[in-house]
């Protein structure tokens, strides 16, 4: 199908941008926005940073009403773009290509419908990182900038989130004492110790939420142990919960529960709490999502009013069969023109 918006995803999806590497996609962001007269910065998201934002606005004016935002980083592996029928598939068709080139073609068509002013009235910020942490939008509460309005792509089935959970990830270490396995007392299995933890955590309570549902607690990773035959001398696990509420408490908790295992150590990774959205507006269905997204990251003094909207599914995403429909692709670009128009009124 011949639409700007698909010449845009595919040209994005042909640009491997991982977390890490996503210095390809930004340059080629900052070329197209300049291309089409927006003002331009590629700015790094620390001192002498190499992995760079990408920050859009008509005229002179960086201080604009809405904001429009999306993350060009994707999961790995790297997925090349294949078309099938009215089907993209590939790395970021849905999670968050597709989303972040309907937002684009959004704000062109309402510029060239004189809907939106040359300036003041809509920027647009790409960042890195919000698969790993969130390192893009962090450092965009840096910028000197605040936004009456911001709207938040993901794949949200083109619907607007009434809110999604927080996310707090953790590594839980435990140390042992090597020696023969014939002869285990003689040592202190790091294994062992670290499923002691683990089982504790798997049968903890979390918190619930008659929006959000229960929150959730995973082992993500695991490791440890040199040998069959070797009482294991050191083990981890990479875990998270996805809370609902209450991210001080979990961490209280958490620290609560490790320190009831002599030589296991806690160590958290990030975090950010659950956010509740803007999503009462009318024309659009609504619902509550899982998953997380950059929007509690940027502060509330930088951006007031705050909704989640884009087309694909997040159940596809992050799979070896990450795909978007073109049609549900085209249409989420008059939404994103709906949201705009009513932020602005």
């Amino acid at each position: 199908m011949n639409h700007p918006v698909v010449s845009l995803l595919t040209s994005l999806m042909s640009i491997v941008s991982t977390s890490e590497l996503e210095h390809g996609i930004g340059v080629f962001l900052e070329q197209h926005l300049q291309s089409l007269g927006y003002t331009v910065e590629r700015t790094p998201i620390a001192p002498g940073s190499t992995r760079h934002n990408v920050y859009a606005y008509l005229g002179s004016s960086r201080k604009t009403r809405v904001l429009l935002t999306a993350h060009m980083d994707t999961v790995p592996p790297h997925i090349p773009l294949t078309v099938d029928g009215d089907i993209i598939r590939g790395r970021g068709s849905s999670d968050d290509l597709g989303p972040l080139a309907a937002q684009i073609l959004a704000a062109e068509e309402l510029r060239n419908e004189r809907k939106i002013r040359a300036e003041g009235d809509v920027g647009l910020l790409f960042v890195v990182g919000e698969e790993n942490g969130g390192h893009g939008m962090i450092a965009a509460n840096d910028m000197g900038l605040a936004w009456e309005s911001g709207i938040f792509a993901e794949p949200t089935e083109s619907k607007l989130a009434k809110g999604h959970k927080g996310q707090v990830a953790f590594e839980v270490i435990a140390q042992g004492i090597a020696c023969h396995s014939g002869y285990p007392h003689l040592g202190k299995s790091a294994t062992s110790t670290l499923l002691a933890v683990l089982n504790e955590l798997s049968e903890t309570t979390w918190p619930e939420s008659e929006l959000l549902g229960p929150s959730t607690f995973n082992i993500g990773t695991l490791e440890g142990g040199e040998k069959h035959n070797i009482v294991a001398p050191s083990a981890k696990a990479l875990c998270e919960v996805r809370m609902v509420s209450d991210l001080p408490g979990i961490k209280a908790k958490l620290r609560e529960i490790v320190s009831r295992h002599p030589d296991v150590e806690l160590r958290f990774v990030f975090e950010y709490p659950e956010a509740l959205l803007d999503w009462e507006i009318e024309g659009f269905e609504a619902a509550p999502v899982a998953f997380g997204t950059d929007v509690p990251r940027l502060r509330d003094e930088f951006c007031d009013k705050r909704v989640l909207y884009g087309p694909g599914s997040i159940l596809v995403a992050h799979g070896p069969d990450e795909y978007i429909r073109i049609p549900e692709l085209i249409d989420s670009i008059s939404g994103y023109k709906r949201l705009v128009l009513h932020f602005l009124r």
